[in-house]
């Protein structure tokens, strides 16, 4: 006769090759033990290959991150971009601690010669996918709290971003399921006039984002049948604007909070078909969104190539193009 240990122990979901759920709530991520970019790191205050600084914050009880400085920055009247980045992983996986984003951040940092707020929020399925999304709402709100011109309103406001960011300048940036996250703030920036009273979102750059649209064949991706295991039952499908901002009962696209967008999508991408991208185009410009749209098409790389090999000439090219959108 089994016991009850053995029956909390029952797998009821797993994502072959990425991680598994128990019957007792426990999830097993074991895609961690693979490879070495995705253990934890420590920030740097001395990076010398990049000429970066790094340091972790908490923002909230929930939400914390990792800032990124340009060590170039000599003096207090020295203002630079802000990116408030969020990492990927099919809304499951993934850490703004990993090494992949840590040194992925210190490239584009310092291509960008901006700040970095790079933020961890908390994972499903353990959480509703709507918690994750209040943690990255959090997390750029806190961000934009420094734009207050008093001195220092708070002890939580960090000096970092407070002393050398251009507000003017701030972008939101994902890749897989950060460009999720990304379509959402954009949204819900655009309902409320801004991140707050003085802040707007000047550009936001989706890589590979995860979106679901009824495509051929769509239910036998990964992406698909991740999305059926970690979504709660009322959003399980393609109907959810959560995952499909086409979908039917999906608020306009012409509500998108940010004057410009970068689009990009891989020609391989296994997991996120590239037809995805093409329909988020062309359904942002049937909704009459007024900002500036570019879409990128990297040919011949799978999904997020980038992330792993930051220093190779291809990777090279596109960071440079996403410090390009970010600087302008």
């Amino acid at each position: 006769m089994a016991n009850s240990n053995d029956n909390n122990n029952e797998i009821v979901a797993e994502m072959h090759g990425f991680y598994r759920i128990y019957k007792d709530g426990q999830v097993e991520r074991y895609i961690y033990q693979k490879s070495i970019l995705l253990t934890y790191v420590s920030p740097l205050l001395d990076d010398p290959k990049n000429n970066i600084s790094s340091k972790d914050v908490i923002i909230s009880p929930h939400v914390s991150a990792r800032l990124y400085l340009p060590k170039n920055t000599t003096n207090s009247t020295q203002k630079h971009p802000i990116i408030v980045y969020y990492h990927g992983g099919a809304l499951v996986l993934g850490s703004a601690f990993f090494k992949t984003y840590h040194n992925y951040l210190n490239v584009l940092v310092s291509k960008a010669n901006a700040i970095a707020i790079s933020v961890e929020y908390r994972l499903a399925p353990e959480h509703d996918v709507t918690t994750i999304y209040e943690d990255s709402w959090t997390a750029l709100q806190w961000v934009a709290s420094h734009a207050n011109e008093k001195k220092f309103t708070s002890d939580n406001e960090d000096p970092w971003i407070k002393n050398y960011g251009d507000f003017s300048r701030l972008s939101i940036i994902g890749d897989s399921a950060g460009g999720n996250i990304v379509y959402h703030m954009a949204m819900r920036a655009g309902r409320e006039g801004g991140i707050n009273e003085k802040v707007t979102i000047n550009s936001s750059i989706f890589v590979c984002p995860y979106f679901l649209v009824p495509i051929e064949n769509i239910e036998e991706h990964a992406s698909y049948k991740n999305w059926l295991i970690i979504s709660s039952p009322s959003e399980a499908g393609l109907h959810s604007p959560l995952i499909n901002p086409l979908a039917e009962n999906a608020p306009s696209l012409s509500q998108l909070g940010c004057s410009k967008m970068l689009l990009c999508f891989m020609e391989k991408d296994e997991y996120i078909p590239k037809e995805i991208g093409v329909r988020f185009v062309e359904g942002v410009k049937r909704s009459g969104w007024k900002g500036d749209l570019e879409l990128i098409e990297v040919e011949g790389e799978g999904h997020c190539f980038q992330l792993a090999s930051p220093e190779i000439e291809k990777s090279q090219d596109l960071i440079k193009r996403f410090a390009a959108f970010i600087q302008h």
